[in-house]
């Protein structure tokens, strides 16, 4: 199935669709983050047919997402996070949070977050760079940047 290629716009969000956009990626990088690194721990856990998985891993590397990794003398490879990829997965904490504040139901959160730094649960999410405050869409102007189309 051929994919509307968006890396072209001069829209931010547009080429992170570009590469994490289909469905199965944002999964295969929570996988990824919290320890499924081999081919067939992700396919256990995602249930995603070999095919896909193996279209989304080669993606994902190409696009520095995910460092494809050998683990045996025969070449059978793990993948890790690259920086890039560690980054993409504090967006899906964001996401994360959205789905449990709108979506997680009476039993609450299927997953919670100890931050490093104080020990303490905490939700994530997103701050300004300059003074620290919470940051929402009712709180911002987006505003023409220097890569904006003329």
């Amino acid at each position: 199935m051929q994919r509307t290629n968006f890396g072209g716009m001069a829209c931010s969000i547009a080429r992170t669709l570009d590469v994490i956009g289909e469905p199965w990626s944002p999964l295969i990088l929570r996988d990824v983050w919290v320890g499924f690194t081999r081919f067939e721990q992700l396919q256990a856990d995602l249930g995603i047919s070999r095919k896909v998985l193996t279209e989304r891993l080669n993606h994902l590397v190409e696009h520095d997402v995910l460092e494809r990794r050998p683990y045996d003398q025969r070449p059978r490879y793990e993948y890790v996070l690259t920086e890039r990829g560690t980054d993409l997965v504090d967006l899906l904490m964001v996401m994360a949070g959205w789905g449990d504040k709108w979506l997680a139901g009476e039993d609450g959160p299927p997953v919670v977050y100890r931050h490093h730094a104080c020990g303490e649960i905490s939700a994530a999410g997103v701050r300004c760079t300059h003074c620290g405050e919470p940051m929402h869409a009712r709180d911002v102007d987006p505003l023409p940047g220097p890569g904006a189309a003329a």
